[in-house]
Parts: C-alpha cells; structure tokens; sequence
C-alpha cells in the first residue's frame, strides 16, 4: 500500500488553520522527543513513555464521551506499573465528541474527568507560535556576557544550574537529561547558555525533527539576580536564527506568564492554552 501524501501546510495560515496544522505535526503525529522515550497510540490518544530522566505523559486525544474514562484509566495503569509519574497535557481547544446519544464536553469536561482519576492540575501555560524567520535575530547581550552552545556532555552542568536557580529543578535530573541530548541528539538540538565569564545567568534549548515543520523551545529561564537584562530575548533570538537556518518554518514555546509578555512583543501569536495535568503513583 502506498503511503498517503502529508498535509501540505497552509500558506498564509489564520490562527485556526496553525493551530489545526499543529495539533496534526506536533501532536497527533509526534516523535519521540528524547533517548530512549517509545511513542505509542491508545485508542484515540498518544503516550510517551520516556527514557532514563525522560518526560512521560499523553501529547494527543481525540476522544468520546464513552471511552475517555477507560483511556484515562488505561494510561494511569501503564504509567502506575512503571513507578511513573506522568503528564497529561489539555490544551484549550480540547474536546470530547459526542457518542450516541451524549452530547460531546469541551476541555473542562475532560478536565474534570481527568482531575476525578486523580491527576492535579498545574498553571496553565500559553501555546504560542512564530515565524523562524521573520523574528528578529540578533539581540545584543549585556557587556561581559556571551551566548555559548554547547556542544560536549560535560557541559550539561551548566544549563543545571540555571534550572534549578531558575525553577527549582532537580539538578542531577536535568543533567543527565542534557547529557543524553548533547549526546545522542546533536543533530536535531541546540542547548545554549548565556555566560558571566564561566557563570551561566540563562539557559534553554531548541529541539527539532529533520523535515519537519516545527521546532520547540524548551527550558529558556534565567537565575533570578539576571531578569529583566534581555538575556531571555537573546535566547529566543538566536534559536530562531538555528531554526531558520535549519529551514524550520514555525518556532513554538509554552509559554508562563513571565514570558508571554515578552513572546508577544517578539511577534509570537498565541493559538491556545495548555495545562499540565499530573498523575503521581501513590506513595507505598
């Protein structure tokens, strides 16, 4: 059987129209985003069950009101059997269709069945896309400081401590997370800092898929002492140049309420919301 043809993307794209074309790339036909991490389908649903120091959680459902409950469920038995905490991630635009006689729930809907089962939901954060192109590309960075990429796992060590400066992270998680990407997917991402001399004040990454049409930004924060420089401007800049260099056409980030204000400035458009909602094993 010949493979069908994939969905050219739109040419001039309204808000709807990206967002559709989003949710089909980077959603409904994602790839595993890291070492070892296994993507498979449940019903009308994805999972990722990451590698060592992986992100778990399902990226995609389509669901009805008569199999949300037995997918959900589905999902929290995988990921109990694992010891795993997971994420499931709803969008705003999230519905469940109607089955039968039953009429169809928008994202609250499966929010509420979703905080039922147990998970607890997170601060929502915006979907927000732009052209690589057309962002600007070069931001000057304040005297004594330089944007480095890295380029060797040993380094990993400095995006570790921004993170946990920045958000609390564990810093051997992140380490080791970064040491897998610097090695095994050197070719599909960008981790860069900002230095102080050898002191990192901001970091975050790019990751993309060869051919593909979108590339995300993950992980930018900056050590609270160095906010409001332009650093995390900086770092969008520059990973939107690698991705436009890359032939990457769309550039996305979920943003937090610290970054929107910024994103938006930069010429991002917010086509939705995304909340994580997290399920963590009891304890024994």
């Amino acid at each position: 059987m010949d493979t069908p043809p994939r969905t050219a993307a739109p040419a001039a794209p309204s808000p709807g129209e990206l967002r559709a074309y989003y949710d089909l790339r980077m959603r409904r036909e994602a790839r595993p985003d890291g070492p070892g991490a296994v993507v498979e389908r449940v019903g009308e649903s994805l999972r990722q069950t990451g590698g060592a120091d992986g992100w778990d959680g399902v990226v995609w459902s389509g669901l009805d009101v008569g199999e949300a409950d037995g997918v959900i469920a589905a999902h929290v038995a995988h990921f109990a059997a694992l010891g795993r905490t997971f994420e499931w991630k709803l969008y705003g635009h999230d519905r469940l269709r109607p089955a039968g006689d039953r009429p169809g729930e928008d994202a609250e809907g499966l929010a509420a069945r979703l905080r039922a089962a147990g998970f607890t939901a997170e601060p929502a954060e915006s979907l927000m896309v732009a052209e690589a192109g057309r962002l600007e590309h070069r931001v000057p960075l304040p005297e004594g400081t330089r944007l480095h990429r890295l380029t060797r796992p040993e380094e990993a060590d400095l995006v570790a401590e921004v993170h946990q400066a920045a958000f609390g992270d564990d810093r051997a998680r992140t380490r080791a997370w970064i040491r897998d990407l610097l090695t095994d997917r050197a070719g599909s991402s960008a981790v860069l800092v900002v230095l102080d001399g050898d002191r990192p004040l901001s970091a975050g990454r790019l990751e993309w898929d060869e051919g593909g049409e979108f590339a995300g930004l993950w992980g930018g924060g900056t050590v609270p002492a160095a906010r409001g420089l332009g650093l995390y401007r900086a770092l969008v800049a520059e990973r939107a140049r690698i991705a436009a260099a890359r032939g990457v056409r769309w550039v996305q980030v979920d943003a937090t309420d610290r970054s929107r204000p910024i994103l938006d400035r930069l010429g991002f458009r917010t086509l939705s919301t995304t909340t994580p909602y997290v399920w963590t094993p009891p304890a024994n």
